[in-house]
């Protein structure tokens, strides 16, 4: 529920320089996030019945988010799925093309909980390639950050990384990945396996 003007707490979650998490993988397939860094706050507005629920908008600011109605020339972002209690690593999973997440802090009449977020414009972290996004899905590239970890990077080549290997397919064990395949990387759901070949 909404009707506080008190900040709340926030990270984003994505890949790439304006991310504020990164989903990362080692090649073993064990998936981890790292916090990036401190990012703006939500504040809640007085649109709607919840603060930040689905198909509701929010605008980017260098200090804080605020949710604005989605047909202002503010609204940045809008919520595909909305989910009160933990973070995405103890609650359900985001869509798979979801760009970055709002963590959001309990305050007044509103839960703790996070929302999912897509741009309303490019560039969408999320989508397969697009080189972040909270989740790994087939279509996205990867690069070695050291320590046995793989972090996302765009498949084009225009990010920070040169992508190193393409998750070509999900499966639901190791062994049905194809032969070409130089790593695995946990994807969730009910094919958590994803088969990498080199690019």
């Amino acid at each position: 529920m909404r009707g506080t003007h008190a900040w709340l707490g926030a990270l984003l979650t994505a890949a790439l320089a304006a991310a504020g998490l990164c989903g990362c993988q080692s090649p073993s397939g064990a998936a981890q996030e790292r916090p990036g860094g401190d990012t703006p706050s939500p504040v809640a507005s007085g649109f709607g019945v919840e603060f930040l629920a689905v198909g509701e908008c929010s605008s980017f600011g260098t200090t804080s988010f605020t949710e604005v109605p989605c047909t202002s020339e503010r609204a940045a972002a809008r919520v595909v799925a909305r989910f009160d209690g933990g973070p995405p690593d103890g609650g359900p999973a985001c869509p798979a093309t979801t760009d970055f997440v709002l963590h959001i802090s309990a305050s007044g009449t509103v839960p703790r909980g996070y929302a999912c977020m897509r741009n309303l414009e490019p560039p969408h972290p999320g989508d397969p390639g697009g080189g972040g996004g909270p989740r790994t899905i087939v279509g996205d590239c990867v690069y070695g950050a050291g320590k046995g970890e793989v972090r996302e990077t765009a498949c084009d080549g225009k990010g920070a990384h040169r992508p190193e290997y393409k998750v070509t397919s999900a499966v639901s064990r190791r062994s049905q990945c194809p032969p070409s395949t130089a790593l695995y990387v946990q994807l969730g759901g009910e094919k958590p396996v994803g088969c990498a070949r080199k690019t």
